[in-house]
């Protein structure tokens, strides 16, 4: 089933293309990631979907559970399912901990229910019941992304939209939040993934596309896309005997388009 539907979506900055007639589906119960070298356009993507101010898409369509979400205000599409961990994690650093993860809760009613989600956290996070009481601000790069995980699902979404979780994260701590994405999603959760570490995406996703200038220029299932010499050659680091020409062939043919 489809759960998130894109048609044909343009965003523009000051009349410059950002986004140009992207479209996707994303599966009810997978992992999806978007792929994409820095300016690309990736987080403009998520933005679009939940209509955050600077990006809200001027043509196309947007669907979310069949319901037409195009231009409704942010609140109304985090309460329709839709949980976001934007880039940079974005926490209320002022904010403890326990705060922090309580205003991912603030459209929902049920404080036993909201308690219950809490420990779920704790479980998901021990680290983070071991700072309750520690303001956001002073936490390490990789606790903040995990408390900004938390935080959005602490809403309750059908569908979490990640936005470079492993930014600026060591190597164990990016395997750390994979392990966790990965729990989020067996628990029920369907996933939009954007990420740089493409090796890493391509691990736990089901799917995916590649973004490039604004558009979507392949995409497939992992497999696919990890035996596709192009995307081994500039996403996954691995070279070919045909990934240099064969790219050079595909880059002739998008200046043509």
């Amino acid at each position: 089933m489809t759960l998130l539907n894109v048609q044909n979506i343009e965003t523009y900055y000051d009349r410059v293309y950002a986004l140009r007639g992207v479209s996707m589906e994303i599966q009810e119960g997978g992992i999806t990631a978007i792929l994409g070298n820095n300016g690309a356009g990736k987080t403009t993507i998520l933005n679009s979907i939940v209509a955050l101010i600077d990006d809200q898409p001027e043509k196309g369509l947007i669907e979310f559970d069949g319901k037409t979400i195009t231009n409704m205000s942010t609140e109304k599409i985090i309460r329709m399912g839709i949980g976001y961990v934007p880039e940079g994690r974005q926490v209320f650093n002022e904010l403890t901990v326990l705060e922090n993860i309580k205003t991912g809760a603030y459209t929902r009613k049920g404080r036993s229910e909201i308690e219950a989600d809490i420990d779920k956290m704790f479980e998901y996070f021990p680290v983070l019941k071991e700072r309750t009481k520690q303001q956001a601000g002073t936490l390490s790069g990789g606790e903040q992304q995990m408390l900004a995980i938390a935080r959005a699902l602490m809403s309750r979404p059908r569908l979490l939209m990640l936005d470079e979780p492993s930014l600026g994260l060591s190597p164990l701590l990016v395997k750390e939040v994979f392990e966790i994405i990965r729990q989020i999603h067996q628990d029920g959760t369907t996933i939009l993934l954007v990420e740089q570490n493409a090796k890493k995406a391509l691990e736990i996703a089901d799917f995916g596309y590649i973004l490039e200038n604004g558009r979507f220029v392949a995409s497939g299932t992992a497999g696919e896309l990890k035996a596709n010499d192009d995307v081994k050659e500039f996403y996954l680091g691995v070279k070919s005997e045909s990934s240099v020409k064969g790219y050079q062939r595909y880059r002739r043919k998008r200046r043509w388009r």
